[in-house]
């Protein structure tokens, strides 16, 4: 029961209680079981009936608290603590009616549980008995008398809380005046419960011996014990007086028990604690009967004197107090001398034994009343009595304890002036000399040697016992008091002396103990000017207000308040009693005198100190005198010249000063000069006036004095208004100001040169003290006169500017430090410090060192953190200054200026213009604090730092105008003019425009402002202020989006802008953004442009719906007349128009080109206009007018009848306008729209004039090619190249049943001379461009063009790519097969694999893979000629493309070769290194496809020379670090389930000219494309390669290949094996795709042959193994044979399955046909060359391979035939 975590049997998921199973009996039999209540005693057991039926509930026990109450009979204790839980919550929730019905019970059930031995069963007892007593209130009366025994004893229960609930409960049932009434009422019954306890009951019978172990039953009865002792104490404090002797006859009787008085030597000190506290009771309310029983309770208390228990202590001196009081005659049934006394001494001497403080203050009272016969002789009993206590506190446990030392202290002093007191007695001399001579001196000794007695009360007690002896020695009386005082006076002030004496006359005096002399000396003097050590400081917090009235008042109140003080002490001192006075003031004039001797003769500097230190308390002329006398005779000589002079006829403080102190401070060696400055102060405090005391003070100032002693001047000025009273006149006199100003400037001009150069070096005293004197303030005024503190800030800031221009990093840093810490110091204390323009000076440049890079001032980091809070804290003195004021302030207007300069001047690289926002972020954080509501500091600052509109327009125009690149090639935007803006290139730039720098700045200010809420002022003033900031930056974000490639500078301020939530998003979250878009909207119709650009990302971004849209542009009409701004505006709108928007506007372009004449053709607000808007509608297709788009192009025509001028046809565009060449783009740009869109049909003269236009705008671009340099003309060949693509590509696409709606012939006429006068341009063009320009890979305009005439050129057909017309070009040594024509175009265009320029490579990629298969069949003619020789021959893939591939290798090589194999390499899209590793994949993509196309026997040659010249090795190390580690395709179909996820080996690569897919990803999906290829048509070479690799790259391989490839490369073959149209006559092939297992079954005549070709997991890369199936008719030896050539066959050939299994069926079909097998391979066909057995031995006339000869002959050196070993001829 209560065990909870015990093991459970199966099955049973909750634990055990007996409770719960109490209530199944009566669930299942209707009755509860009886139980036995519990008695007082064990005889009477008190049976409780159980309910016997539901007719008597209503007059017995309640069910549940029958239920409770049988819980609480349980021995668990958990169950009992439960149920008494349990039981205290019914109480408190059921009726009063059902709780009365437990009364009869509860008595028996409370005695027994109450003093259960479980503490927390006894505190739930009372609490619950708390309940019940609320609820049934006088109903409990009946049962008083048997409880209240139990329950006074619980209250007195030994656990705390338990006995705390029981007087809860006690004073819930009884208010405190009915308590005695109780008590009285049940005063018998709680004595016999009482005396039963106390004298009957055992810890036996307490408790059941076999049942409860011994230690437990012995703590329950010393607990009762204890209990009922405190309860008997408790019974005769609460009852009345009246009641005491009724219950005097059995307290005697208690008494007269023996076992009773035993409790005072019991072993447990509780017991024996309860014993003595309730003698100290019948003392007190009976003390009749103690004093009958005096022989007893005399010897019990007095001879215990000596217990050391802490717990009985306390009790038992209460108890011998009250004993000795209480029975006069206790001293005759004790033995004094013997008994009691020599315990007392043995106490005293251990110091109280750790109970001082309980022990010692009863001694006084104690020996008080022990009478004149015990103590005889006086004299003795006093020596023994004081010096025991002198013992006592000499121990170490005493000394280390400060509250029994005191203790002790008190308790000695105490009894000192008691025993001075008697009198009347004969030795009564005797015993004062001894007591000061033998006892209080040596006890004073005690003290001044340790330490840590010297704080204690000694001698404040000894201050006042000299005070009372003082006063009675000048009352005159007639008994002669007032002498005896006199010589105890007498006696204590020469035995003084003599000790202090014996300590000071000595060379080795210890430190401590001067200090200790002079410490006592001090209180003795006055011991209320010193701290008493119980005393403790009142400190008063208050907060800090901006209200100067009440800090002035408050400092004046503490002004009075220590003046008030001081003039006390005087008083004081005045009121000095005459007898204290000369004494002490002999005492320290001879202790002076003999420090002045040990300082001039020894140079004791302890002396010295100690001189020191009596000079502070005792500084009168008399004693200064003294010291002149004694020091005449060891003067220097030197001194007697002019500090002699000044010395003259002055005081003798001052001519000590002159001749003595001074030569003390000037004394280098000197470090610690604090006690000497103390001293100058005593020689201040004697002189006469404050004219005196400045001019001893200036002299000092003139002297050459260390800078330190002046700092501790000042200081110790500041610590009182004392001493700054006597220094304040010099503070604020010009020669110290004078002094400080130099030592400012010394120190700036020390600490900034540099450090090889400079002799001196600043100390931080001299910092120290500056900052001092600039920080330190009384009454609102500085320390020291207020030019002098200008003056000197004015030096600071000086050197902190040089500081900045500084470049060695380091050689500032000290002065920057300490400049901080004075400026922090001086910004935080000095009111009003920041009104002065020097302080705003040096703030300002605090703030410039911190809104730097560190890079430009050198500062360390944690300098920098140092600045900022200090200008952090000048900013906070500064706001607070001018809070409710509207006062301008200078800092901040430079500061806005310095700021507005920084970012305007393009000076700032990321990270400076990050420190500079850093930096205004924090300042304008501070001034929106300070701000309030006003926001004046706030506007003020952003309106200085914000540029005006001529500015902007500057910042504008320095943003390099590439930006147009990418929109006028997409078509967003169109012009006729040539582009403004600056020409600088953005490459290699290393600092940012200062637009990007002016619009983060103040974007991050205004989104502060927003954040915080504080828009003041005219709100939609202040709104539209914040629109166009944040306009600004939103067109800083498009300028950067539009650039084509923007350098990493540019990244690096986007992430910036990120970081720092420079946002719109954040802009959006925190504001409207009506007001912007309206903004940026108004400057889009009067800028266009970029503008316009910004307009759009504004509007996706916000996904406005339509009618807003409606809103800002109001009507399609308002657009009119055009302007560029208009039109920009309209191109990049269109997009986001609904339909009938886009058709309103497309009438209305269609209307206006109707009537347009001749000069508006080209006009913004004409032809070109219109057409661009036309373009733009046009361009998503969302609306409906296919029926106008023919009309437009009759209009076209028409213009081109009526002036052909206008149209740029077959001509040089040198002299040709910007306003010409974008009317024409725009035309070119329509046609395309033309093709796609139009449903009617065009006509015969309309295909004419689209066709011939066409191709004579390409003769212009052709014409042209030295002009591209010009934007438009670029964009002008880049549109008629892109016509001609979408011409081509119209007609490509074209299926037969639509050419048949085409005029008659068109077809052919486009192939036979359009399509054909296309590339007759184009290809000349490109090698003429690329010829010209060597790098494009700039991202620079020029490639927009490449990309344009590549896209075009691919459409170009095979017969035309072989009918070129390109000049021819070879190759001298040049070894090829190929006709002049072909290597003409290899020659020509290999060379551009090289290119740096993506679109040229991809270009010449594609025309070039139109020619590989044609290629091969040319080696093919010529491999005949080679006939079958010895040597192992190697044929070259085509010559030009493997020059090209082994110049790339060496470039790759040089950028690989530090990257491990099998780690990838991240290459940078569009860089060097991108174009020369695409170049490298597309040569090897194109050798790759040249080997697919090429026959068997010539791929053996080929492959042999990849082998030879190692380049296929090259490319697999390559490829492993190009090929991502996780090749997973990003693309629109990677958002599948995982099992089917896509790879770059699963998906196809795109190579599009214009490069439409990501970048980044296409050389990793290039490399795993060339790896694919390579695996499937090279196998053996890589798997060659693979088992030739080290261990690492094995293992890498393997894994990769493994887990992405082969499962894709296994698939295809089963695939290809099941798709294969190829047929075998007598063989059949079938595959499993599950199994990965190709099967062939080979039959001729009776043989039957079945074959398993098994592909290996990591296909191709392990050997595929060949296993054997069903055979018949075929010999074993054979059968090996024809199983082992299949798997050599299969792993040394590179080629597919099918190619593999056709070699080994031509194989065996030779062997049936009678063809011999060679006899060194044993195969008919040669695995590699795939040859017959030819050459025949002479002798034997066995036939061989070729190969295998020319292998065997060099392989053994021998020339012999392989069977016969004769010599083959």
């Amino acid at each position: 029961m209560g065990g909870k975590n015990k093991q459970r049997t199966k099955g049973n998921l909750r634990p055990s209680s007996s409770g719960r199973a109490a209530e199944l009996l009566a669930k299942e039999r209707g009755t509860v079981p009886g139980f036995i209540g519990f008695g007082t005693s064990q005889s009477d057991l008190g049976y409780v009936p159980a309910i016997q039926g539901a007719e008597e509930v209503n007059s017995l026990v309640d069910a549940d608290f029958r239920m409770v109450l049988r819980k609480l009979s349980k021995r668990d204790v958990t169950t009992k603590l439960k149920a008494m839980q349990e039981f205290g919550m019914m109480c408190k929730e059921r009726e009063a009616e059902v709780v009365k019905g437990v009364l009869p019970y509860w008595p028996r059930i409370y005695c027994k549980i109450s003093l259960d031995h479980d503490r927390r069963v006894r505190e739930a007892t009372q609490q619950s008995f708390e309940q019940l007593i609320l609820k049934v209130k006088k109903h409990l009366a009946p049962y008083l008398k048997s409880i209240m025994g139990y329950w006074l004893i619980a209250q007195c229960d030994t656990y705390s809380p338990a006995a705390s609930a029981a007087k809860v409960a006690f004073e819930k049932a009884f208010p405190s005046s009915k308590q005695p009434e109780a008590l009285v009422f049940c005063k018998d019954e709680i004595l016999n419960v009482l005396q039963d306890h106390l004298l009957k009951e055992t810890a036996d019978t307490l408790s059941d011996p076999q049942t409860v172990p011994e230690e437990e039953r012995e703590a329950k009865f010393f607990r009762i014990l204890t209990s009922s002792l405190l309860a008997l104490k408790k019974l005769l404090s609460m009852l009345p007086k009246k009641e005491m002797h009724s219950l005097e006859e059995k307290l005697m009787s208690l008494l007269s028990q023996n076992k009773f008085w035993k409790y005072s030597k019991n072993s447990v000190s509780q017991v024996r604690s309860a014993f003595f506290e309730l003698i100290s009771a019948f003392c007190q309310h009976l003390p009749e009967v103690v004093k009958a029983e005096a022989p007893r309770v005399c010897p019990a208390v007095l001879l215990s004197i000596d217990d050391s228990d802490a717990v009985v202590c306390p009790a038992l001196w209460e108890a011998v107090l009250y004993t000795i009081t209480t029975i006069e005659d206790c001293w005759s049934h004790v033995n004094a001398r013997k008994g009691v006394l020599p315990k007392l001494w043995t106490v005293l001497q251990g110091g109280g034994r750790g109970l001082a403080t309980v022990i010692y203050p009863n001694l006084l009272p104690f020996i008080s009343k022990v009478p004149p016969d015990i103590v005889e002789p006086k004299l003795e009993y006093f020596r023994v009595f004081f010096s025991s206590i002198i013992q006592g506190l000499s121990s170490e446990r005493t000394i280390a304890s400060p509250s029994e030392s005191s203790a002790i202290i008190t308790a000695f002093m105490e009894c000192l002036c008691f025993a001075v007191l008697q009198k009347g007695e004969e030795d009564q001399s005797q015993i004062h000399q001894m007591l000061i001579c033998d006892q209080l001196m040596p006890f004073v000794n005690t003290v001044l040697k340790e330490p840590k007695l010297q704080s204690g009360p000694l001698f404040y007690q000894i201050a006042e016992m000299l005070s009372s002896w003082e006063a009675k020695a000048e009352l005159s009386k007639d008994d002669g008091t007032d002498k005896v005082f006199q010589k105890l006076l007498s006696d204590f002030w020469g035995h003084l002396l003599k000790m202090c004496i014996l300590h000071v006359d000595r060379l080795d005096a210890d430190k401590k103990l001067l200090f200790a002399i002079s410490g006592m000396l001090e209180i003795l003097q006055n011991p209320k000017s010193a701290m008493k050590p119980n005393n403790r400081k009142s400190l008063k917090i208050r907060f800090l207000t901006d209200e100067v009235e009440s800090e002035r008042n408050t400092e004046s109140r503490m002004l009075m308040e220590v003046r008030n003080g001081d003039s006390e002490i005087q008083a004081d001192l005045q009121q000095t009693s005459r007898l204290r006075k000369e004494p002490l003031e002999n005492l320290v004039c001879n202790l002076a005198e003999l420090s002045i001797v040990y300082v001039n003769e020894q140079k004791s500097e302890q002396h010295l100190k100690f001189l020191s230190a009596l000079l502070n308390t005792f500084s009168s002329n008399r004693v200064f005198q003294v010291l002149l006398e004694q020091g005449k005779d060891v003067r220097p000589a030197q001194a007697e010249s002019q500090n002699e002079v000044k010395a003259h006829n002055r005081s003798p403080c001052v001519q000590f000063l002159y001749l003595n102190l001074i030569t003390w401070l000037k004394e280098d060696w000197r470090k610690d000069t604090h006690f000497l400055v103390d001293i100058l102060y005593s020689v201040l405090h004697c002189c006469n006036n404050n004219d005196e005391r400045k001019v001893i003070l200036d002299d000092l100032t003139k002297m050459d004095l260390k800078w330190v002693i002046f700092l501790q001047i000042i200081q110790k000025a500041c610590s009182g208004t004392t001493k700054l009273s006597l220094v304040s006149d010099w503070l604020k006199g010009d020669t110290l100001g004078e002094r400080l100003v130099m030592l400012a400037d010394d120190l700036c001009h020390l600490s900034l040169k540099p450090r090889a150069a400079s002799s001196g070096s600043a100390s931080p005293e001299m910092w120290t003290l500056l900052s001092l004197v600039l920080s330190q303030h009384v009454k609102s005024e500085s320390l020291i006169g207020e030019t002098f503190v200008e003056r000197i800030i004015d030096k600071l800031q000086a050197a902190l500017s040089k500081a900045k221009d500084l470049s060695e990093a380091g050689d500032t840093e000290p002065s920057v430090s300490f400049i901080c810490d004075v400026a922090s110091s001086f910004f935080s204390s000095v009111k009003g410090c920041l009104l002065m323009s020097a302080a705003e000076d040096l703030l300002l440049t605090i703030f410039q060192l911190c809104a730097q890079r560190q890079d430009a001032t050198h500062l360390t980091d944690v300098l920098v953190c140092k600045l900022k809070n200090t200008w952090m804290s000048g900013v906070n003195s500064l706001v607070h200054q001018l809070q409710g004021t509207q006062k301008q302030s200078t800092f901040l207007l430079k500061a806005a200026l310095w700021v507005k300069n920084q970012v305007q001047c393009s000076s700032l690289d990321v990270q400076s213009l990050q420190v500079l926002i850093s930096a205004v972020s924090d300042l304008f954080l501070k001034l929106m604090e300070a701000d309030g509501q006003s926001g004046y500091l706030v506007r003020a600052f952003v309106e200085h730092v914000t540029p005006n509109k001529i500015e902007w327009g500057k910042l504008h125009e320095s943003l390099c105008s590439e930006w147009m690149h990418k929109p006028l090639l997409e078509g967003r935007l169109s012009i006729n003019s040539e582009p403004l803006g600056s020409i600088v290139k953005l490459r290699g730039t290393t600092k940012l425009p200062g637009h990007l720098c002016t619009s983060a700045l103040l974007s991050k200010i205004v989104l502060l402002q927003l954040k915080n809420s504080v828009v003041h002022g005219n709100h939609d003033a202040e709104r539209k202020k914040i629109a166009d900031i944040i306009a600004e930056l939103l067109y800083s974000l498009q300028w950067i989006e539009e650039l084509e490639n923007p350098p990493y500078l540019l990244l690096e301020y986007l992430h910036m802008l990120e970081e720092m939530h420079i946002t719109y998003e954040e802009f959006s979250t925190l504001s409207s953004t009506a007001s912007l878009q309206q903004t940026i909207f108004d400057r889009s119709e009067e800028h266009g442009r970029l503008w316009s650009l910004t307009m759009a990302k504004v509007i996706r971004a916000e996904n406005a719906v339509s009618w807003e849209r409606k809103e800002l542009f109001k009507t399609t009409e308002g657009f009119l007349p055009l302007t560029e701004g208009r039109l920009h505006t309209l191109q990049c709108l269109s997009s986001f128009l609904i339909e009938e928007e886009k058709r309103e506007l497309v009438f209305h372009c269609v209307a206006k080109l109707m009537t347009c004449t001749q000069a508006e053709l080209s006009s913004t607000d004409g032809a070109f206009g219109c057409l661009s808007i036309l373009n733009s509608c046009l361009k998503d297709r969302s609306i409906d007018c296919d029926h106008l788009l023919p009309a437009v192009l009759k209009i076209i025509m028409s213009w081109k009848n009526d002036n052909e001028d206008s149209f740029l046809f077959s001509c040089s565009l040198k002299e040709a306008s910007a306003q010409l060449l974008g009317f024409n783009i725009e035309m070119m740009r329509y046609l395309p729209l033309l093709l796609k869109y139009s449903a009617a049909p065009l006509a015969d003269d309309e295909w004419d004039f689209l066709m011939c236009s066409m191709l004579a705008w390409l003769e212009t671009t052709s014409e042209s090619h030295l002009l591209y340099h010009i934007p438009l003309v670029q964009i002008f060949a880049c549109v008629s190249c892109d016509l001609a693509s979408a011409l081509s590509a119209y007609f490509e696409a074209a299926a037969p049943d639509n050419t048949a709606n085409l005029p008659k012939n068109l077809v052919s006429e486009w192939k036979e001379f359009f399509s054909e006068g296309i590339h007759n341009l184009l290809l000349p063009l490109l090698v003429k461009i690329t010829g010209e320009t060597k790098d494009a890979s700039e991202g620079s305009f020029q490639n927009s063009v490449l990309s344009s005439l590549g896209e075009a050129l691919t459409y170009i057909s095979k017969e035309q790519f072989l009918n070129h017309k390109l000049p021819p070009k070879f190759v001298a040594g040049q070894k090829t097969n190929l006709p002049d024509k072909l290597q003409t175009l290899l020659n020509t265009l290999s060379p551009l694999l090289l290119f740096r320029a993506r679109p040229v490579q991809v270009s010449v990629y594609h025309m070039l893979h139109k020619l590989m298969p044609e290629l091969p069949k040319f080696d093919d003619e010529d491999l005949k000629s080679y006939g079958d020789e010895e040597e192992e021959l190697a044929l070259s893939p085509p010559a030009a493309l493997m020059s090209i591939l082994a110049t790339q290798e060496l470039l790759l090589e040089n950028i690989l070769e530090c990257i491990p194999v099998g780690e990838f390499a991240v290459i940078q899209p569009l860089s060097d290194e991108f174009c020369l590793v695409l170049g490298y994949l597309l040569t090897w993509k194109l050798i790759l496809a040249f080997f697919k196309a090429a026959s068997s026997q010539l791929r053996v040659l080929y492959s042999q020379y990849l082998r030879r010249t190692k380049s296929l090795n090259k490319l697999l190390y390559h490829l492993f670090r190009l090929m991502p580690e996780n090749p997973v395709f990003s693309g629109p179909t990677s958002e599948v389930p995982n099992k089917d996820t896509k790879t770059f080996f699963t998906e196809e690569l795109r190579l599009d000219v214009k490069g439409t897919g990501v970048l980044s990803s296409q050389i990793p999906h290039l490399a795993c494309s060339v790896y694919h290829i390579t695996l499937k048509d090279l196998p053996a070479m890589v798997r060659l390669w693979w088992n030739s690799c080290e261990k690492r790259v094995f293992n890498v391989v393997d894994k990769f290949t493994s887990k992405y490839v082969s499962s894709v490369l296994s698939s295809q073959e089963i695939s290809s094996v099941q798709t294969s149209t190829q047929l075998f006559n007598g063989m059949t092939v079938k595959a499993r795709s599950a199994a990965r297992e190709v099967i062939a079954t080979y039959s001729v005549d009776d043989i039957f042959i079945e074959l398993i070709i098994q592909l290996p997991s990591n296909y191709p890369l392990g050997s595929i193994t060949v296993e054997s199936g069903k055979r018949v008719g075929v010999a074993v030896q054979q059968w090996r044979n024809w199983m082992l050539q299949l798997s050599t066959y299969l792993t040394h050939q590179n080629g597919s399955i099918m190619e593999g299994l056709s070699l080994w069926k031509n194989n065996v079909d030779k062997r049936f046909e009678g063809v011999e097998d060679c006899m060194i391979c044993f195969s008919v066909i040669h695995g590699s060359n795939y040859s017959l057995p030819k050459k025949a031995c002479r002798t034997c006339k066995k036939k061989f391979h070729s190969a295998c000869l020319y292998k065997w002959f060099s392989s053994s050196n021998k020339s012999t035939c392989p069977l016969c070993r004769e010599t083959f001829l």
